[in-house]
């Protein structure tokens, strides 16, 4: 997601691309029963939303990151937001509320196959802001990217995400997971010793750019205690076939999707639009309606094609070639773009494993 309008409303004309992608229900339905327990109306906080309140209750519901937006400054609005309210609500926050995606990354082998998984189907969490995965030397920093958020939203959901992480880490570890170093674009408060017991540290860095997580690499490889790779496996499909459906809920981008891999991810979008009919002008605003780009869907194909091809142990250089690429460096900066690590790196963690995600 790269940007979203200051006041949206799920009615305006300025909705960008991004905010009409689907999500789950679960979040929306955790910060409305956060803002009742504060004494405000249910009502109240769908205000504006076209949220009916049954949907709240379903299982399979599903709005827009627009819709939830809308409903979240509805709430920073009515509690007179203040320092920690965010982390009281990121509290109730737990890993069976998460669906599918919660079982696929409780049955996670390690640390990191469950990071990787919750990162890979950012739609289906509860978070507000994009976050990735960095591994270099002997550390791995998980990045957030606030600017798709309103200024005057940042603070709490960064808040509410930052202590819903936390949490559903220390639900399926049952420990904390140890932190070397915390940044965060926040100002300092006095509330925000929380934030340093949430995360494990001692001291926390405030005010900064952007908001990092620094660990040790080696916790990426521990075990969790319900790992399962066959259920994991099991559940990440059905994360893909969720998304999937998300994202082909008019049809067209589920059809693209299946043109670029039939094509092994090489296609520019003329010839793209030419096998289904369509303009480029008329294929570009049909994707606009459902929310993505031509470029997302071809890099997205293009990563997972990546991964497919490294895991059924092709080389680098092979993978380079057969996706396009003019170079295997140009390769494996796109790769690191994707995965922040390099495909080398991925295939010798992963290559050999069976994977049916295409």
């Amino acid at each position: 997601m790269r940007g979203v309008c200051d006041h949206l409303r799920v009615d305006d004309a300025t909705i960008t691309n991004p905010s009409a992608r689907l999500r789950s229900i679960a979040g929306a339905a955790l910060l409305v029963e956060f803002a009742e327990s504060r004494g405000l109306a249910a009502s109240a906080i769908l205000r504006g939303t076209a949220i009916p309140e049954d949907l709240l209750r379903d299982p399979h519901g599903e709005i827009t990151y627009a819709q939830e937006l809308t409903l979240l400054r509805n709430l920073v609005e009515g509690v007179d937001d203040e320092p920690g309210l965010g982390l009281m609500a990121g509290l109730m926050c737990h890993p069976p509320s998460l669906g599918v995606l919660g079982f696929a990354v409780m049955s996670s082998p390690t640390v990191r196959h469950a990071a990787e998984v919750a990162l890979r189907y950012g739609d289906m969490w509860f978070t507000f802001a994009p976050h990735r995965l960095e591994e270099q030397g002997d550390l791995f920093r998980v990045v957030r990217d606030d600017t798709v958020l309103p200024p005057e939203l940042r603070r709490f959901a960064l808040e509410r995400d930052v202590a819903a992480i936390s949490t559903i880490q220390q639900d399926i570890m049952q420990m904390r997971l140890p932190m070397l170093a915390v940044q965060v674009t926040v100002g300092a408060h006095p509330i925000y010793e929380m934030f340093a017991t949430l995360l494990g540290v001692e001291t926390i860095e405030f005010d900064s750019r952007r908001t990092v997580l620094t660990g040790k690499r080696a916790t990426l490889d521990l075990p969790l205690p319900s790992g399962n790779i066959a259920t994991a496996r099991f559940y990440e499909q059905q994360c893909v076939d969720l998304i999937q459906r998300r994202r082909s809920r008019d049809g067209v981008s589920g059809r693209v999707r299946e043109l670029l891999i039939r094509r092994g991810g090489i296609a520019d979008q003329a010839h793209v639009a030419a096998d289904l009919d369509l303009s480029v002008r008329t294929l570009r605003r049909r994707l606009a309606d459902e929310g993505t780009t031509y470029r997302e869907l071809s890099s997205e194909t293009i990563g997972m094609l990546a991964e497919e091809l490294l895991t059924a142990g092709l080389t680098v250089e092979h993978v380079a070639g057969r996706l396009g690429y003019s170079s295997t460096s140009a390769f494996t900066a796109a790769f690191r773009a994707w995965k922040g690590q390099s495909p080398g790196h991925f295939a010798r963690r992963h290559r050999g494993r069976v994977t049916d995600r295409v």
